[in-house]
């Protein structure tokens, strides 16, 4: 049995080998992470050989997908309406749309060749894509060379980008992650800002919500809550101190905090966490956390070494407490 953490109405069991994987694959490490309307968990790795493979609820392999299209850097995933995949690969530029099956439907962007950086046009290093359910839209963060979000049409056509490097509200020091709520507002992890910040569907600031340690994963789940994967090492000490990172926070949609997952330290057994930087919700609340635990910590052991990198946290009902 995972260890139980949380408190109150979020409270998770932490099981740490609940998926089963192909054989001969590996992930690497697990930078995106989604679920479908079926159930159906999407982890994004690493390993261009698998790079996505999907999961059914009892952990067993179901399909994979995307072999060929992917370079090293996979970045973000999202399901968006009618259990679209959007997949984003911030190494080669890129969004594609695909089917649940795996067909590709659409690519956004130019494989290898990214814009200019700094000057705010698609692409330099783009991080993750979401999709209005309203109108269709595709709002796209442009995470690591440009710090800029862009919207495209349903269809992907360019419509209008906002942000830019800064400190202020409205700019970024790294838009890492997006969602889009049923209220159409869209939420940017302002990742090395330690902040969250909303805007309407044009771009105008909404609220920020302040002091997130590095939200680097970003969900919203089907209870309407914010999934926040925080990333450590913003202080570059190592080991890294405790209560920088390395946990999962739940917030409601008006900012609040409502429960911090995780363990006051790193680690990889359960209850603990290295590096969350993808997360899922399913129809049951429970939450797949995806981490990029190789680039933060493996990569840099003697010799290199492939760390845990994609768990589940089943939701505890109040009835078995």
């Amino acid at each position: 049995m995972g260890t139980i953490i949380g408190e109150g109405d979020f409270r998770y069991e932490h099981i740490i080998d609940w998926h089963k994987m192909p054989e001969g694959a590996r992930l690497i490490e697990t930078p995106g992470v989604a679920v479908d309307s079926q159930d159906d968990v999407y982890a994004f790795s690493r390993n261009p050989d698998y790079p996505v493979m999907v999961f059914g609820q009892d952990g067993a392999f179901v399909r994979g997908f995307g072999k060929g299209i992917f370079g090293n850097r996979t970045h973000g995933i999202y399901v968006g309406p009618e259990d679209t995949i959007y997949c984003v690969d911030d190494g080669i530029h890129t969004i594609t749309k695909f089917t649940r099956e795996g067909e590709l439907l659409m690519t956004i962007g130019t494989s290898g060749v990214s814009s200019e950086i700094w000057k705010g046009e698609p692409f330099n290093r783009p991080t993750h894509a979401a999709v209005s359910r309203k109108t269709g839209h595709i709002y796209i963060s442009d995470g690591y060379g440009n710090f800029n979000v862009h919207k495209y049409t349903g269809e992907g056509e360019y419509v209008k980008s906002w942000g830019g490097p800064g400190i202020d509200p409205g700019e970024f020091l790294r838009p890492h992650n997006i969602a889009v709520d049923n209220d159409d507002r869209v939420l940017v992890a302002d990742r090395e800002a330690h902040r969250i910040q909303v805007f309407d569907a044009d771009g105008n600031v909404l609220d920020v919500w302040n002091n997130i340690h590095m939200p680097n994963g970003m969900t919203i789940g089907p209870d309407d809550n914010i999934y926040v994967g925080e990333l450590p090492g913003a202080t570059q000490a190592d080991p890294t101190p405790p209560r920088h990172g390395h946990r999962v926070t739940i917030y409601d949609n008006s900012g609040r905090r409502l429960a911090l997952l995780g363990a006051d330290d790193e680690g990889e057994e359960s209850g603990a966490f290295i590096a969350p930087h993808g997360m899922g919700v399913d129809s049951h609340g429970n939450i797949y956390v995806g981490e990029v635990s190789y680039t933060i910590r493996g990569s840099r052991m003697d010799p290199p070494k492939e760390l845990r990198s994609f768990t589940k946290l089943a939701k505890v009902s109040q009835a078995s407490i």
